[in-house]
């Protein structure tokens, strides 16, 4: 077991790299250094490597440096070095630049640099907070972390009150906290102060120290600042490293927001130690904000494709049983969306007359707007359909339906009709592709009907009535069939449609309909599509296949 380590000897590590300088609580028996992100601290340097070096703590409180097989070397006062036990003050270099300094400090005496007052900030509570709002999965990791950060920079800077702002995509900046002395949050979504120095540090990335802002050709500017009794201001760019894939490529630094303090007291806020505190602030803090920003975004796509997953487990569910069999027919469909949820759909209605009722939809759109629609749709054919005289005339209500909802740019093409005992197909096609009828002398579209329904007020629909034989197959397809594309941007078209049909005509409906989406899936290969593929096979077995 490790002996406690006195309050006399805390163990820390100032930092010296591109970002300036830092300390940092050696605190773990295991104190890993290098560019991993679980590493404890992650100097900046292309000499660094992903796993460079550790220090570890052994049970009589000696502490030994070891390299971690580093490209560029490990150096304790310029030795290169595998393992070596450390000493009060030793410096440590990682790499063969030098940008990356190390010392290590037992006890109170830190380097003169740094007073007390720049508070030795320990930035990893701030992963440590982070890590445990992951673990919870709680919603508020970015704001958290922006409480943390905020009051850290006010305890070690002594300002009065400061606020955040962060980058949005189009990088403008977008205010995000206000805190006060105390730990007090500021209401509202703004603060009193000037605009142009956050948007100035921002657009340079470089720190921009006010001692008074009655001072100086842009005074004017800040009157309403002032009159709050605010002269002097601290404010600083939050930049986050972006490592390159070349070892012999600089890391570059990448603004996310600005950090910006001020106060009425002009000594403390503009001492040295008060700026050298706030550099380490926007150094360290900047990694742990844009980690959380990070995972609230991760958090959002995670939460948005569940509810996408879960929209689709419905919208599956709002559809029949694929494949169906009666007294006279057989029937078989097939929906698959090009994204979770798509704008195709069809359903089946067993009629108080003894006929069977299909349709088969393709709604304009795609995602949630065109799901949503489809299921409208659906909803209406259900209630309507009994009632309806004719296929026509459950057009015309439908049509109606949709325009009284004014859904603006929302319609769809539909196919639907009733197949009758005694082979009897009355159907009405709404804009849709004409439906392939296979007989046994040859191939017949079905285009009679009228307009896509949802868009035009004063739309007429008409129908046909057709005499089916035992063993004529009606295909019903929605237009991602004959439109789906390969790599070549080749559609697949009839030609290809009905050459399918014709090879495997005799097979069940089933059957049909597995080969011809066989055939659409190796037509297109890897190629994305772009439209949901839909697909639906009625066999009439004749009047009397039942008896």
């Amino acid at each position: 077991m490790s002996a406690p380590t006195s309050p006399d000897r805390t163990p820390r590590l100032q930092i010296d790299d591109t970002l300036g300088r830092r300390v940092v609580v050696i605190d773990k028996p295991v104190f890993r250094i290098g560019r991993k992100s679980e590493s404890d601290v992650r100097p900046v340097s292309v000499d660094v490597s992903r796993e460079h070096a550790e220090i570890v703590r052994h049970d009589d409180g000696a502490f030994v440096l070891r390299d971690r097989g580093s490209r560029y070397g490990t150096f304790v006062n310029d030795e290169r070095v595998t393992e070596r036990p450390l000493k009060h003050r030793d410096r440590i270099r990682l790499g063969r630049s030098g940008n990356a300094e190390l010392i290590f400090l037992l006890g109170d005496a830190i380097d003169s640099t740094l007073s007390p007052s720049s508070g030795i900030v320990d930035f990893r509570q701030i992963s440590t907070l982070l890590d445990s709002l992951r673990a919870m999965g709680s919603a508020r990791v970015l704001d958290e972390v922006l409480e943390l950060v905020m009051d850290a920079a006010i305890d070690a800077t002594g300002a009065e009150r400061g606020f955040i702002m962060l980058a949005t995509p189009a990088r403008d900046l977008e205010f995000m906290i206000g805190r006060a002395k105390g730990r007090v949050t500021l209401s509202g979504r703004s603060f009193a102060t000037s605009q142009k120095i956050p948007q100035q540090v921002f657009s340079t990335a470089r720190e921009q120290v006010i001692p008074d802002l009655m001072e100086g050709p842009l005074a004017g500017e800040h009157l309403g600042t002032v009159a709050l009794g605010i002269r002097h201001v601290l404010c600083a760019p939050l930049t986050v490293v972006r490592y390159r894939d070349r070892a012999d490529t600089a890391a570059s630094q990448l603004p996310i927001g600005v950090i910006y303090l001020d106060s009425r007291e002009k000594g403390h806020l503009l001492s040295t130690a008060s700026r050298s505190a706030l550099e380490t602030v926007g150094a360290e803090a900047a990694a742990a904000i844009e980690s959380a920003r990070l995972y609230r975004e991760e958090a959002e796509k995670v939460r948005l494709e569940h509810e996408l997953r879960l929209a689709a487990d419905i919208q599956r569910a709002l559809l029949p049983d694929a494949d169906q069999s009666g007294a006279y027919f057989d029937v078989a469909a097939a929906s698959n969306p090009c994204r979770a949820i798509g704008g195709d759909f069809f359903d089946y209605f067993h009629l108080p007359n003894g006929a069977f009722g299909f349709a088969l939809g393709d709604v304009a759109g795609k995602g949630p707007p065109a799901a949503l629609l489809t299921a409208m749709i659906q909803g209406v054919l259900s209630s309507q359909v009994v009632s309806a005289a004719s296929p026509a005339q459950l057009m015309t209500s439908l049509n109606a339906t949709l325009i009284r909802r004014s859904i603006q740019d929302r319609f769809a093409t539909l196919l639907y009709g009733a197949l009758s005992p005694d082979g009897r197909l009355i159907y009405s096609n709404a804009g849709h592709n004409p439906p392939m009828l296979l007989r046994c002398d040859g191939v017949q579209r079905l285009e009679t009907g009228g307009l896509i329904v949802g868009l035009f007020a004063q739309a007429s629909y008409n129908e046909e009535t057709l005499q089916l034989e035992d063993g004529d197959v009606l295909v019903v397809f929605s237009d991602g069939v004959t439109e789906a594309f390969n790599a070549a941007g080749e559609e697949f078209g009839e030609t290809r449609l009905l050459a399918c049909l014709e090879a495997n005509r005799r097979c069940g409906p089933a059957d049909l309909l597995r080969q011809l989406l066989s055939s659409v899936q190796e037509f297109t290969a890897t190629a994305a599509q772009s439209d949901d593929v839909t697909a639906l096979v009625l066999k009439y077995k004749g009047q009397g296949a039942g008896t």
